[in-house]
């Protein structure tokens, strides 16, 4: 199998029929063409950088601070109930459900669902329980082992 050279040439002027003619009085054959041109560069719009608002907080009234989402908290409360049970991550998604607790995007929980939220209970987790709301709350929260 023969050897393909290539060759890659600028041009700075256009082109004549002449060019080719040489070119291909030499043994080469045009395979490709590529075009270029000036434009206007756009205006670059400003990067927002989105951030996803931590579970169990929502947007306050002024939209300048996060303040705690009671909806959101209290299933953070059944959360960490269930750790602290040692009930498995399916155990505390049936129960979650079967409460009526829904994700913040309104579906039922997975248990792959709670275990994504441990970063989050790490967080909160430290509040919550020396929270007078985590103590009235044990007297309420269902024994998941029951």
């Amino acid at each position: 199998m023969a050897k393909v050279e290539r060759v890659r040439e600028v041009m700075e002027q256009p082109l004549e029929p002449e060019y080719f003619k040489l070119k291909s009085a030499a043994g080469w054959k045009l395979v490709a063409v590529e075009w270029e041109r000036e434009v206007e560069e756009p205006q670059e719009e400003p990067r927002h950088s989105l951030e996803e608002i931590p579970y169990g907080l929502r947007v306050s009234d002024d939209c300048l601070h996060l303040v705690e989402n009671p909806a959101e908290t209290q299933v953070l409360i059944h959360m960490l109930d269930g750790i602290v049970q040692d009930l498995p991550f399916s155990k505390i998604a049936e129960e979650l459900n079967r409460s009526g607790l829904r994700t913040r995007g309104g579906t039922k929980w997975e248990p792959v669902l709670v275990y994504n939220m441990l970063p989050r209970l790490i967080q909160v987790g430290p509040r919550i329980f020396s929270s007078e709301e985590w103590q009235a709350q044990k007297k309420h929260v269902v024994n998941y082992g029951g």
